[in-house]
């Protein structure tokens, strides 16, 4: 596996952070070398928040990217940041709740996912983050769902615990949805 560096944005409360935390969780079980960096604007919920994850098989030498290769972008703001300072063929993966817009990169693959009518049918709008990370998963193959699951168990103990359940049947949808994009 060659360096992974993700950025992960959008308003606060939709669960950018969740994204971030559960993917560098879930590298860790897998024993790859993961930085987590997160980065808030100036109100939590309602501003901008987005986090950037390196993985990588070798030692991670800085946690910030300037490139990166996968974009998950939760809203029109977060596409308009980070779409010019995505890879070459790179991945970019859209909310498309929430984004109207078309990237206006050819040269980047993108993964359009209604993760909030996805988490409404499952039954919680609240997992519309995991739905978006199932289609990352399902795009990089970066870590395995079973590494996600364990990373869920250990993220989410105590009354939050009930929730493991709902978040992989999100994660899952977000995959199958992914795999017929690609």
């Amino acid at each position: 596996m060659s360096l992974h560096g993700t950025i992960v944005s959008g308003f606060g409360g939709q669960g950018v952070m969740l994204i971030g935390q559960i993917l560098s969780y879930a590298a860790m079980v897998e024993g790859k070398n993961v930085t987590w960096l997160p980065s808030y604007g100036p109100e939590m919920r309602g501003g901008t928040a987005n986090c950037m994850v390196v993985i990588d098989d070798e030692a991670v030498g800085s946690p910030i990217i300037d490139k990166p290769t996968e974009v998950i972008a939760m809203n029109i703001p977060s596409l308009i940041k980070f779409e010019e300072e995505l890879e070459k063929d790179g991945m970019m993966i859209l909310n498309t709740s929430v984004i109207d817009k078309e990237p206006k990169r050819k040269d980047i693959k993108v993964i359009k996912i209604d993760a909030n009518k996805i988490a409404d049918e499952i039954g919680n709008l609240k997992v519309a983050n995991m739905v978006v990370l199932g289609a990352y998963i399902e795009g990089t193959k970066i870590i395995s769902l079973e590494a996600v699951q364990k990373a869920l168990e250990k993220k989410l103990t105590g009354t939050k615990a009930k929730l493991v359940q709902i978040n992989i049947e999100a994660i899952k949808r977000g995959m199958q949805v992914a795999k017929e994009q690609l």
